[in-house]
């Protein structure tokens, strides 16, 4: 079990406007998951069993809406701390009448280790999450081994941990995470890099970083079937 009291890969940030605000207390009561120390059940939230697909740091939530609105029979968890883009994501998500999409606000590893069963979770998706650019930060990054077998044992057999970054040394750390780990298979033919997947939506931060001539790098591994949690 990876310690709650582990070093956080993510900082909060304290100020949330009047208007995002006024989206959590209008619409948290409908969309939301209070954290609790108890494995989830997502039928009572979504009140159906459709496949569950778990975002990691949605940011604020664009990408997410468009993802849960574009395939409504699967039901989306998305798990954020940051409040203005739980605000946001929650606004547009009643705006745009999704049905299929859940929010969590804390900690990823304590919500994977105490509220999702394993063997639930048909995907798990990070896109760009914080690099922590300097060296001596890379210790923060949530990407470390514990935190890929915590997903592996969340995943249904044959089921799909994709990751997107713009930052070629997380990258390149991840793949030698991963392909060392045992119950992981790289859906790259070259054991690296797989090409930008239809399924993940363009957002303001992607096109910021293809601007700025950042490399986007999408990787996906999944699920060996012989794997046993």
């Amino acid at each position: 079990m990876i310690s709650s009291g582990t070093i956080k890969s993510f900082v909060r940030r304290a100020r949330t406007k009047k208007k995002y605000q006024q989206a959590i207390a209008d619409y948290w009561p409908e969309m939301g998951i209070t954290y609790k120390n108890q494995l989830l059940v997502a039928k009572n939230f979504f009140l159906n069993e459709q496949q569950l697909l778990l975002d990691i740091g949605f940011g604020m939530g664009t990408g997410l809406v468009t993802q849960a609105l574009t395939n409504p029979k699967t039901n989306f968890l998305g798990i954020e701390v940051y409040l203005p883009g739980i605000g946001s994501c929650l606004k547009l998500a009643h705006k745009s009448r999704v049905m299929n999409l859940r929010i969590i606000c804390s900690d990823v590893v304590d919500v994977l280790e105490r509220m999702i069963p394993d063997n639930s979770l048909f995907k798990v998706q990070l896109f760009f999450p914080d690099p922590w650019k300097k060296k001596r930060h890379y210790k923060r990054r949530l990407l470390q081994k514990d935190f890929a077998e915590l997903v592996l044992r969340k995943l249904i057999p044959q089921g799909i941990f994709h990751i997107a970054t713009d930052f070629e040394s997380y990258a390149e750390q991840i793949i030698t995470i991963m392909n060392n780990i045992s119950g992981y298979n790289n859906l790259s033919v070259n054991q690296d890099y797989v090409s930008r997947p239809f399924t993940r939506p363009f957002t303001k931060f992607e096109i910021r970083a293809q601007r700025l001539g950042y490399i986007i790098r999408d990787i996906m591994y999944e699920k060996l079937s012989s794997f046993i949690s």
